[in-house]
């Protein structure tokens, strides 16, 4: 008897798996055909499964704060699963917007799968302790991440990227290919916008680079789920329905209002309580001491110019590598060792003496605040005692901007607002809707190893900031 198959569900389910996601639940994926044997199909499961993106299982998505919250042990490999999900959520939502604009743009699948890959490699070139390594180690050869991951995606990648022929929405229509370059240019956030790329591409690149995005909504929902923290409500779906492109790029229905606020207040949250915890930055100072000379050891050079090496880096392969250095002949590395040691064992070797959060409103009545870093060190060692005037004291400046915008200009990071009353798109309604949201962060925080001189740290600190009850409030802790 010949076999009874329903080909609806046949096609429905063939050529597609799923993950299990504690954010996301289930999430598809594209898997080699059954129902073509023998031809050896590309799918997203290659690229999932290349050394590279396996690479980030073994790179925390949390650099230090893995350390404060313990439940924080997730990778960034967990993380650009998720991204890639939702990007490709905001393909659907968005093309039929899209195609309403720019007719000759490509099939849904097609730009759904442009998303989705460039979501999945976004943090391909990250390497241990993630943004930390950028400005340690990166920072000196004049590139980040994202130009190690353009190089990955257009010459390691691109040959597995161009064989891809479908999404989970289905096949892309006869004759196009995937081009790596589309997805390093909609995957660079930092990266000058390149008015060669068509018109259809260019609207996409708010999706990986806005004020919400595909890698934000993630890695704030992700984030707070796996630390323990409750952030308030992040409407996701919420957002993505009322998300559409007009003329003048990515724009949100002014019903979708409330829930971009819910989510930049989210955000907020996890920068100021998780992202740049108090104990966390403390670690990343201890860590700034040792890493460069670690580096010299362990990866003297460029990414670019060492790429084998660069993919058996990892955090596993560092704090591995580290752990034996206590043991080692040269005495050098032992010293480097017993530092690793002491961070490894959460001996947090900097105590915060005093702690400050700005607003850029806030800052702009504070004239101590504007001097530069080093001028200020000055000013509070000036506040001091002459006895204690000699005290180490490192300051520790973190930025944020809780809208993930330049505030001075709208035009570099954009958000538009569609208002059905009135039939018009605009900037306007959003800019009064964001006048509660400060548009920068500033937390400065003094640290010290002498736990005596803590108050009288403090104290000069308040006399350097020059600080009274007229001023901005700032929120203060010692510990």
């Amino acid at each position: 008897m010949p076999r009874a198959v329903a080909p609806v569900t046949e096609q429905h389910y063939d050529g597609l798996a799923i993950f299990a996601d504690p954010i996301h639940e289930y999430m598809p994926f594209t898997v080699p055909m059954e129902r073509t044997p023998g031809v050896c199909e590309v799918t997203e499961k290659d690229l999932i499964d290349s050394p590279w993106v396996q690479r980030l299982r073994y790179i925390n998505q949390l650099q230090s704060a893995r350390w404060v919250f313990p439940g924080a042990e997730h990778s960034r490999f967990q993380h650009s699963l998720g991204a890639m999900h939702v990007a490709g959520r905001f393909a659907r939502q968005l093309y039929p917007s899209l195609c309403a604009l720019e007719p000759s743009c490509p099939s849904l699948p097609y730009v759904e799968e442009v998303l989705r890959m460039a979501a999945l490699l976004h943090d391909v070139g990250h390497g241990p302790f993630g943004h930390f390594f950028d400005e340690n180690h990166l920072a000196q050869y004049g590139i980040g991440h994202e130009a190690v991951g353009e190089h990955l995606i257009t010459h390691i990648l691109g040959e597995a990227l161009r064989g891809l022929r479908r999404s989970p929405s289905g096949r892309f229509a006869v004759a196009e290919v995937l081009e790596p370059a589309y997805v390093a240019y909609v995957m660079q956030k930092k990266a000058p916008d390149d008015g060669q790329m068509p018109r259809w591409l260019r609207y996409l690149k708010p999706v990986l680079s806005g004020m919400y995005t595909a890698d934000n909504l993630d890695y704030v929902l992700r984030d707070a789920y796996m630390c323990g923290v409750a952030v308030g409500p992040v409407d996701l779906a919420r957002l993505l329905h009322y998300s559409m492109f007009t003329e003048h790029g990515l724009t949100l229905h002014k019903a979708g209002i409330g829930a971009l606020t819910m989510f930049l207040q989210a955000r907020l949250y996890l920068y100021t309580h998780v992202y740049f915890h108090r104990t966390s930055r403390a670690l990343d100072l201890h860590l700034r001491e040792i890493f460069a000379e670690t580096m010299r050891y362990l990866f003297p050079g460029n990414p670019l110019d060492m790429l084998g090496r660069y993919l058996r880096l990892t955090d596993w392969s560092l704090l591995e590598t580290v752990r034996d250095w206590p043991d080692d002949p040269l005495p050098a590395k032992q010293a480097l060792g017993h530092a690793w040691e002491q961070i490894l064992g959460r001996e947090v070797k900097w105590k915060m003496a005093y702690d400050a959060t700005f607003s850029v409103r806030g800052l702009e009545r504070q004239t101590a605040v504007r001097l530069q870093p080093e001028q200020l060190v000055q000013r509070i060692r000036q506040a001091l005692p002459p006895a204690q005037r000699s005290l180490l004291f490192p300051l520790d400046v973190a930025t944020q901007d809780p809208r993930n915008m330049n505030p001075r200009n709208m035009e570099l990071s954009p958000i538009y607002i569609y208002d059905p009353a009135t039939g018009k798109v605009d900037t306007e309604i959003v800019e009064d809707m964001l006048e509660h949201i400060p548009a920068t962060l500033v937390q400065y925080r003094v640290y010290t190893t002498e736990r005596a001189c803590q108050t009288v740290l403090a104290h000069a600190c308040e006399r350097a900031l020059a600080r009274d009850a007229a001023r901005e409030p700032a929120q203060e802790e010692g510990t």
